[in-house]
């Protein structure tokens, strides 16, 4: 999944030219990632821009392929949990150069465990495309600009459903082996929802 590289080319910035941008936003559920991206894509529509937001949750693989090893193994959450080849074919591929447009916006319904068949969405040349959910960054997908969400360990575990706490180990590996905080064009911390700090562009940080 992209590294965030290309943030120069603004997601938001009027002229943006025929083709499509890609944010992505990343982070652990507990740092709920869909609000920022809604937030961010009403602010896009304000500004006269077309989004598109597609949560990865929507791309989980079939439960019999996530739980093979069982319900709780950190090495599947963190690399057999989300259908990434789906992604790059429904999401990213159509927003590539020379792409359709045509996003599938969801696939899987985990409640179900069913596809979901919702329709393509056409997202006009000029839009955003905004991805967000967990585990996005060190994936090569695309994006022109990334954001990563970050949570201190005792906020994430504070923040995290006790169902879940089996995945603090495999957001702990993440932390430590894909170093998203560093991939990220953006970093928002967010131990305290009510005061989020963002740190400035990549750019801007490493001057």
């Amino acid at each position: 999944m992209g590294e965030g590289r290309g943030a120069g080319n603004g997601a938001g910035g009027p002229g943006a030219g025929a083709g499509w941008r890609r944010v992505g936003i990343d982070g652990a559920p507990a740092a709920r990632t869909g609000v920022l991206a809604a937030e961010l894509a009403d602010a896009l529509r304000l500004r006269g821009r077309t989004a598109l937001v597609v949560a990865t949750e929507g791309f989980l693989r079939p439960a019999s392929l996530r739980f093979e090893f069982g319900r709780e193994d950190v090495d599947s959450y963190l690399g057999g949990w989300y259908d990434t080849a789906a992604l790059w074919r429904e999401v990213f591929g159509p927003t590539d150069p020379g792409g359709t447009g045509r996003v599938l916006p969801d696939l899987w319904d985990p409640a179900t465990d069913r596809a979901t068949r919702s329709p393509y969405v056409g997202l006009p040349p000029g839009g955003v495309l905004i991805v967000h959910g967990p585990l996005l960054l060190g994936n090569w997908f695309p994006f022109d600009l990334s954001v990563h969400i970050s949570l201190s360990p005792a906020a994430l575990a504070r923040r995290t459903e006790e169902s879940a706490h089996w995945t603090l180990p495999a957001f702990a590996r993440y932390e430590a082996e894909t170093g998203p905080a560093d991939l990220a064009d953006a970093l928002v911390r967010a131990d305290d929802p009510r005061h989020p700090a963002w740190t400035g562009l990549r750019g801007a940080r490493n001057g």
